[in-house]
């Protein structure tokens, strides 16, 4: 039977953060609370909190040594993404008060707990907020969210080739889902199913006249099939499900 319990002890007060299961654990990065300072770069905050005792633990803030090892720590935002594959996780997008969106990626070694910044080519996705981010194989694929640099909803898939850390943008057969930010994205076997998200009626520039998606978009995407709207959620796939966020 399903049943819903709730923990609250020592948990952040976020939405729009990103958050990955690592084990027994969940690490979650940043986001944003009304009432917090997001015009300065303070680096973002990590916290982890463990299935087992149900307790949270806020990681200290790294000790960077110098100007050119803090560029390898994200400053604090929100609506990025993350993703964990072996033993790190990537962190990509987001955006802050003071420096706007952000397309650098960041690297996080869940054992030692070390930010780096790999070195990355290919063309590089612009910077943008409230995209997704999904594993498949050895590689990352980004989709949708809104492009700071065009002003515009996005519905292009950039994939980041992890084994030779390229980036490139996927030109990809049939019909585009629609330009979105803020949506739902996940992989079933080796597909990407889309979900929710925020757009604009009349295009890909906002216009204030905003529309909720709530048809699934992928390949395979069953018929008649209508959800109600839906924005953004996380959610964990090891048995307990596990909702992370609220304001």
């Amino acid at each position: 039977m399903l049943r819903w319990t709730t923990h609250l002890e020592g948990g952040p007060r976020r939405v729009n953060h990103a958050a990955v299961s690592v084990g027994h654990k969940v690490f979650s990065f940043g986001g944003y609370c009304s009432g917090e300072d997001y015009e300065t770069l303070r680096q973002i905050d990590v916290h982890i909190f463990n299935t087992v005792s149900l307790r949270w633990m806020k990681l200290p803030p790294v000790r960077t040594g110098g100007r050119e090892h803090a560029r390898d720590v994200p400053y604090m935002r929100y609506g990025h993404t993350a993703v964990l594959l072996e033993d790190t996780i990537y962190i990509w997008g987001g955006r802050n008060d003071t420096e706007g969106a952000c397309n650098v990626l960041y690297a996080f070694d869940i054992n030692n707990h070390r930010w780096f910044t790999p070195k990355i080519s290919g063309t590089v996705p612009g910077a943008r907020d409230g995209h997704s981010a999904c594993i498949l194989g050895k590689a990352m694929y980004i989709f949708g969210g809104y492009e700071q640099l065009a002003d515009c909803f996005s519905n292009d898939i950039h994939k980041l080739d992890t084994t030779t850390m390229t980036w490139s943008l996927i030109n990809a057969r049939g019909t585009p889902a629609r330009w979105r930010d803020f949506h739902s994205a996940t992989i079933i076997g080796t597909k990407m199913f889309v979900f929710g998200g925020r757009a604009d009626r009349f295009g890909p520039f906002h216009s204030n006249n905003e529309i909720y998606c709530n048809k699934i978009k992928g390949p395979t995407a069953p018929v008649g099939v209508s959800l109600g709207p839906l924005c953004s959620c996380w959610g964990v796939f090891r048995a307990p499900l596990l909702l992370l966020g609220c304001l």
